[in-house]
């Protein structure tokens, strides 16, 4: 699957998104190296901390599913801005995802790629925490 095909389907899910504070609308589209594609938009809460984002919410769609390889993940705002993952979500990538691909596209199409690790340099996973 190309990035584009990936980047339609997180700005489909966008649209899902419950963002009735922020108004800040977050698609996340998460291809598997099976080829299985899981989608995700942020759900915003109250209390602010239950808040979830749509990188997060894909991840654990996947892992739910039974899915644990990645390819790449693509995340859309409707900014003109590219919108970079969190620390939390640049965790739980790298921890998820091993190095995979972060596609950053804006609301007029363009889009950024990065590794996984030019965001989260030093990230920790599983491997990382057995060398202790």
């Amino acid at each position: 699957m190309d990035y584009h095909e990936l980047i339609k389907k997180a700005i489909a899910v966008k649209e899902n998104a419950y963002v009735p504070y922020s108004h800040f609308r977050v698609g996340a589209a998460l291809l598997t190296q099976s080829g299985k594609v899981f989608t995700g938009c942020n759900v915003e809460n109250a209390s602010y901390s239950p808040t979830i984002c749509a990188e997060s919410t894909a991840i654990v769609k996947a892992v739910s599913e039974g899915e644990r390889e990645f390819s790449a993940i693509a995340v859309v705002t409707d900014t003109e801005d590219f919108a970079s993952p969190c620390g939390v979500c640049r965790q739980r990538i790298f921890e998820f995802g091993g190095d995979i691909e972060v596609i950053m596209a804006n609301r007029d199409g363009e889009y950024k790629v990065y590794k996984i690790s030019d965001l989260l340099p030093e990230g920790f996973n599983q491997e990382s925490l057995k060398k202790g």
